[in-house]
Order: structure tokens, then C-alpha cells, then sequence
């Protein structure tokens, strides 16, 4: 039962999960604790607390980005060594539709940072081009990739904002891909490692023109998650959105 004060004020259990992190074949506590609001469900000084199930001993680790709404856990090997890793999502509650997302491993009572969502947002370089005939470049620079949208289906109102009647760009325009959205565990074959499934979406002329989302598959590999097979998708709005 967790009895530890990290904090001289009310600090509050966030979330819970139980787990062998430590990596002795005893199940350990884990915990996401911080202070709450009085008026509203958003959450500071959000910090992870791990209870060795073996020794009964307590560890903090600090998160960098520690206020948040709806902190969360969940447990599970993510590197293929047999030990759970330490998953943690938070939600930004901005219009941008942004989550905070951080892996641990905690094995031998080490800490160690496996995924930082602001290094996955820094790792690739997008570029997003409208092009003439109602078209719209999506170009990882990083893994050389390029995807190609078809805008000719969407509203002639919206469309007229950007073409002329004969399909040709009224100015240049460039679009964005914003920084990580969404993060799943997915087990894709069914080994019992998880992999992520990390979502981006693709903005136009604005953050509410939504455009499509990139998707990425990531494993872990030589000490890093990486884009399984090398490679990326995008998913495309035929509409309109916002």
C-alpha cells in the first residue's frame, strides 16, 4: 500500500500498476503521483514513484514535463528482455490534441529514459507542399519518403480559398505536421513485445485544417525505438475537418 509522501503537500495517486520492472520475478508497485487542482482535473508536479516489490524500498524519478490531465500507466516489454517497461501518457488538454508520452525501463533498480516524446517530435523533418490539380506533398526529409494527398474531393468552398478554376495554386502554401498526437502499444506480432504506433497529424493552411495523419510504426533496435520495416504511412481526410 503506498505510504510514501514525495511531496510536504497532498500529493494524490494518479494511476497504479503492478509489474516485475525491476527485473527479479517479483512484482513491484508503480505509481504516477502529483498534486491536484482544487477547480479543475489538471494535475502538476506529476512524478513517478516505483515501490520495489522484493526490498519494499521506494524510488522517485522526476518527469521533465510534469503537469498534465490524466496521467497513466501501463506496463509491459517493449525492449524483448522479458522485464516490463514503464509506459506513461499524459494529456496536454490543448486544442492541438497533443499528449505527453514517456517509456522507462527500471531494470536492476535502474532508471533509463527509453522514448522522450520531444526527441521523437526533433527526429524527423517534414515538409508539406500544396501543389496544382488539387494535390498536397507530405515529404519526410529524414527517411527520404514522399506521399502524395488528392484534395479534389473536398468542399469547392474550401478549395476556392486556395485554386483557381483551372487548378492552379492562387500563391504557394505550405502546410506543417505537428508533433506527436497519439502513442499506442501495439504488439504487431504477437511475440508479447510491444511496439508503439505513433500518429501525427498533417495541418493546412491552419491547426483545424486537418489534411491527414502520418502514422509510424517504431520497434526497438540497437538501443533506440526506430521505424519498423523502415517505413511510414499516411492516412487521408476526404473532407474537410473542423
Amino acid at each position: 500500500m503506498y505510504d510514501y509522501r514525495t511531496n510536504s503537500q497532498s500529493s494524490t495517486i494518479l494511476s497504479f500498476a503492478q509489474g516485475d520492472v525491476t527485473g527479479d520475478f517479483v512484482e513491484d508497485y508503480v505509481y504516477l503521483v502529483g498534486q491536484q487542482t482544487s477547480d479543475s482535473p489538471y494535475n502538476t508536479h506529476i512524478t513517478l514513484v516505483i515501490q520495489d516489490g522484493r526490498s519494499n524500498q521506494f524510488f522517485t524519478i522526476p518527469l521533465k514535463t510534469d503537469q498534465a490531465y490524466q496521467p497513466r500507466l501501463f506496463l509491459g516489454d517493449f525492449t524483448g528482455n522479458g522485464t516490463d517497461d514503464i509506459f506513461i501518457r499524459m494529456d496536454s488538454g490543448g486544442s492541438g490534441g497533443f499528449s505527453y508520452f514517456y517509456i522507462y525501463s527500471f531494470l536492476h533498480n535502474m532508471p533509463s529514459l527509453l522514448f522522450d516524446y520531444e526527441v521523437f517530435d526533433q527526429t524527423f523533418i517534414y515538409k508539406v507542399l500544396y501543389q496544382d490539380d488539387y494535390q498536397v506533398k507530405v515529404i519526410n526529409e529524414t527517411m527520404d519518403l514522399q506521399f502524395m494527398i488528392d484534395l479534389s474531393g473536398r468542399d469547392p468552398e474550401y478549395l476556392s480559398e486556395i485554386y483557381g478554376s483551372d487548378g492552379k495554386l492562387l500563391k504557394p502554401l505550405e502546410g506543417f505536421v505537428s508533433g506527436l498526437n497519439q502513442l499506442y502499444p501495439v504488439d504487431f506480432d504477437n511475440d508479447g513485445v510491444y511496439e508503439l504506433f505513433a500518429l501525427q497529424r498533417i495541418a493546412g493552411q491552419y491547426n483545424a485544417d486537418q489534411l491527414g495523419v502520418v502514422q509510424t510504426p517504431l520497434s526497438w533496435k540497437n538501443g533506440q525505438f526506430a521505424p519498423l520495416f523502415e517505413n511510414q504511412w499516411v492516412a487521408v481526410f476526404g473532407e474537410k475537418q473542423g
